[in-house]
């Protein structure tokens, strides 16, 4: 294989509209033998995608799985260190259209090739020994890279450590290939009328229809796997931040239990229900990740887990379950988009076919809540910013007061698009989470998702699970909750937009979701590449919030916070 060198860059990887109307890049596609399968490596490999195709001299590891790429290298075919530079050039060729990649780690091919080493050695860690993986920027690396969240208030400081999820990934082998873009602040600095911009890494653009909405806030990292910069990614999830930029990104996006995923080392929104997750071309993909991502605290302690969930992954999963369909999701009033139904419809369909029983069910009404989600989110956020920037060097930021004032102070940079009212509706809070007003919002929030929503739901109608459309409002009721969502690919409308599924279910149950989507994928084989379609649309408007003269009024906590977009998609909510 023949790669040229990409420049290493310590600074982010492009902003801004770069006028781009339309791209088309031929990735290769794999097909034919699985002859390359020896050792122990051919028990990782499943039926989720297609065999590699040896004949293919360029990039026979473009969609190539994880046990693919093993394979690949197993054989001599490839290595790590000619797999992360194959990737490197693709975000050098792909990220300026993108904006998936907000910075690549200047050690990643140093890295990959002292795993190299270790594999020659006959040190071999595991399906992750070797394998690039992109992190979403709010994510800490204890290197040379930043972590900001996006924002240029952090940039230049240093954090104390890896995170938890990145020291686990690095002991399992992976190589941390750079950080993706994200919506800033994981989309909990204002009410943004759009995903997917931060200060440093500008506009995220979807793939498949380059003016589709990428969906946030983990929208590089879905978009990052989907055109094959990486072979996978780390997005964080507090309503929606996974499964729905894996939704529109036609990849496989887990948000599992809070408390599977440690949140040490994130930057913080609210302990009650942020969590880290995988996101993957494949369901096998995910289930790898999440085995080394596996790092339990709080109410999972003293639960068994599984050692592997790649054992739970079955062509006949799905035989005998019975599946909730919650309507509520399919109308317009919560998000739900025609189009992406009448994709959706042949993925309930192909449920059914694999000996699924579909049943509607309904798990409440998450708008109902949705104030009361907010309200919890704004007081836990105070805290927990706090503590997260106490423990930063080179920094002046140590509160959630310094963070406003830097973006005032930066308004052209910062806030040329929209405001910070949620950072300010934080900071008028009491910031006591002994406070009745928080302790009453959260419970009341809890409450409503878990035990008289989804809980209820499953026992009340015999569920092992709960279906709804992807991009609509049913992130809510898992995230509050705090269960796992899976989002599963199913196919792209006419127009290039991609569609999927989203599945819930209750405590711990990753292993059910894992099986159901895996005979799912196998159904339906709803993988292809993107095509980059249409164009890029205009920049949003001036929000008039820097310009002289623009009247300053913040934003006050009045003990009830009102929520006019749904989290995890953007969209006006109708209260």
């Amino acid at each position: 294989m023949r790669f040229k060198l990409v420049p290493m860059k310590t600074t982010p990887l492009g902003s801004g509209n770069d006028g781009v109307t339309r791209r088309v890049f031929l990735g290769t596609t794999l097909g034919g033998s699985a002859a390359l399968l020896t050792g122990g490596i051919s028990s990782l490999l499943r039926a989720s995608a297609p065999a590699i195709d040896t004949s293919m001299d360029n990039f026979p590891w473009i969609e190539a799985t994880i046990p693919e790429i093993q394979a690949l290298i197993h054989s001599g075919l490839l290595s790590s260190r000619s797999l992360t530079l194959g990737y490197l050039e693709r975000i050098a060729d792909l990220n300026p259209l993108l904006h998936a990649v907000i910075q690549i780690n200047p050690d990643a091919v140093a890295i990959a090739t002292a795993l190299d080493n270790e594999r020659r050695s006959g040190h071999f860690r595991g399906p992750l020994h070797g394998i690039p993986v992109l992190v979403k920027d709010n994510i800490a690396t204890d290197d040379r890279m930043e972590t900001t969240a996006g924002s240029l208030a952090l940039v230049g400081s240093q954090v104390p450590s890896d995170s938890v999820v990145v020291t686990r990934l690095r002991a399992a082998g992976a190589v941390i290939l750079g950080k993706a873009n994200l919506s800033e602040w994981a989309n909990f600095r204002g009410f943004a009328p759009f995903n997917g911009w931060s200060g440093r890494g500008g506009f995220t653009r979807e793939p498949y229809l380059l003016s589709f909405d990428p969906c946030g806030s983990s929208s590089g990292s879905a978009v990052a796997t989907a055109t094959n910069l990486c072979s996978t990614a780390v997005g964080t999830e507090t309503d929606g931040s996974i499964v729905c930029p894996s939704g529109n990104n036609l990849v496989v996006g887990l948000k599992p239990t809070v408390g599977l995923i440690s949140q040490g080392g994130i930057i913080p929104i609210a302990h009650s229900q942020d969590t880290a997750g995988p996101i993957g071309r494949t369901v096998t993909d995910v289930a790898i990740m999440l085995n080394a991502m596996k790092s339990p605290f709080g109410a999972v302690l003293g639960h068994p887990l599984p050692d592997d969930y790649t054992t739970f992954l079955h062509q006949l999963a799905l035989n005998g379950a019975r599946i909730g369909v919650d309507r509520r999701y399919f109308t317009a009033a919560y998000g739900g988009e025609p189009d992406l139904i009448q994709v959706v419809q042949r993925g309930l369909h192909a449920m059914r076919q694999l000996g699924a029983t579909l049943v509607d069910t309904d798990t409440g009404d998450s708008n109902a809540y949705a104030n009361d989600e907010l309200t919890a989110l704004l007081f836990e956020f105070k805290v927990q910013i706090a503590e997260y920037l106490a423990r930063l060097r080179q920094t002046s930021m140590r509160s959630l007061e310094d963070l406003i004032a830097f973006d005032i102070v930066n308004c052209p940079a910062e806030m040329k698009y929209f405001g910070q009212e949620i950072f300010e509706l934080a900071e008028s809070t009491s910031g006591n989470l002994n406070d009745p007003v928080y302790l009453q919002a959260r419970a009341r929030s809890r409450r409503l998702a878990g035990p008289q929503g989804i809980d209820a739901a499953l026992r009340r109608d015999r569920l092992d699970a709960i279906v709804a459309p992807s991009y609509s409002f049913a992130s809510t009721p898992a995230a509050v909750a705090g269960y796992p969502n899976i989002s599963i690919p199913v196919g792209l409308t006419p127009e290039g937009k991609p569609a999927g599924i989203w599945m819930y279910s209750g405590f711990l149950q990753e292993p059910k979701l894992l099986g159901y989507a895996y005979a799912l994928e196998l159904q339906l084989r709803p993988r292809t590449q993107p095509q980059f379609l249409g164009s890029v649309p205009p920049e949003p408007p001036d929000a008039g919030i820097c310009s002289a003269g623009a009247p300053i009024k913040r934003q006050v906590f009045t003990g009830e916070a009102q929520l006019p977009y749904h989290f995890g998609t953007g969209k006006p909510l109708n209260h």
